[in-house]
């Protein structure tokens, strides 16, 4: 922290508002923690409030605005590369969803104070087609919000900051060893998660012919179950004949009623 404040008051707000565009664009960069430093630095006057706030907010909408446009575009194949980094590609991706599900188009109002919505939000809303004018809006609201947020933190707090900052500077060598040991654990820990999770990470999959024939031969030994996305799904377009429906955001109920001695298939988008 003490190193981010020193950078920040030497090259000011482009570098808040580099740190803000490379978050909204899923990189794992602090904007908060910059954010925070930053409302510090308006506090000190080293910083004006009304060009600061002006230019990280740009950034923060342009990044969004960057992945609405690829989501919209590139749909969930963009997702899927996003969640790359997680634990479970296909969690991450319902998580979002469910969000957008549940809550709606109001999802990106406050997606930027959530871990992983924030990144997944903006190109989410792209796949499912949202207007340009209502996403621009609700986003900026949303980054607004979280600019805000922690600006004043770092406004009110600036003392005890500096207080901190002090005191770190003081213990820097004992910091420097607490914070190695802390991020080996930490990827000690992510890697036992992925060694536990790799399962989850390959789907299988069956060709259309091959399905087909099963059905042919034996239909009443198969389910087939529809488990497209409610921003893809709709009740009257067309879907596989004999398929039944399998809302992936209820799955928790959805699955209490799956049969389980027959052979099931599900299709998404």
């Amino acid at each position: 922290m003490n190193h981010l404040f020193l950078v920040i008051a030497r090259h000011g707000v482009l570098l808040i508002s580099a740190v803000a565009f490379a978050e909204a664009i899923g990189l794992p960069m602090p904007a908060a923690l910059a954010l925070i430093a930053g409302g510090a630095a308006v506090a000190s006057h080293s910083l004006t409030f009304s060009m600061s706030f002006a230019l990280v907010l740009g950034a923060m909408v342009a990044g969004d605005t960057l992945l609405f446009v690829l989501g919209r575009y590139l749909g969930w194949g963009l997702l899927g590369v996003l969640c790359r980094v997680s634990i479970n590609p296909e969690s991450c991706i319902l998580r979002s969803a469910e969000s957008f599900y549940k809550r709606g188009k109001i999802t990106l109002i406050f997606a930027k104070f959530i871990p992983g919505i924030n990144t997944m939000a903006p190109p989410l809303a792209g796949s499912m087609k949202m207007r340009w004018q209502q996403f621009l809006r609700l986003d900026a609201t949303g980054a607004t919000l979280y600019i805000l947020a922690y600006g004043t933190i770092g406004f009110v707090f600036r003392d005890f900051l500096a207080a901190i900052t002090r005191g770190l500077q003081m213990a820097s060598h004992v910091f420097g060893e607490v914070l190695f040991v802390t991020a080996f654990a930490y990827i000690g820990y992510r890697v036992w998660l992925y060694r536990k999770n790799r399962v989850y990470r390959v789907v299988p999959r069956v060709q259309v012919e091959e399905l087909a024939r099963k059905l042919a031969e034996d239909s009443n030994d198969v389910v087939v179950m529809d488990v497209r996305s409610h921003g893809y799904y709709d009740a009257d377009a067309s879907r596989i004949k004999g398929s039944i429906r399998l809302e992936p955001n209820n799955l928790a109920e959805e699955l209490k009623s799956i049969p389980k001695e027959k052979d099931i298939y599900v299709y998404c988008t």
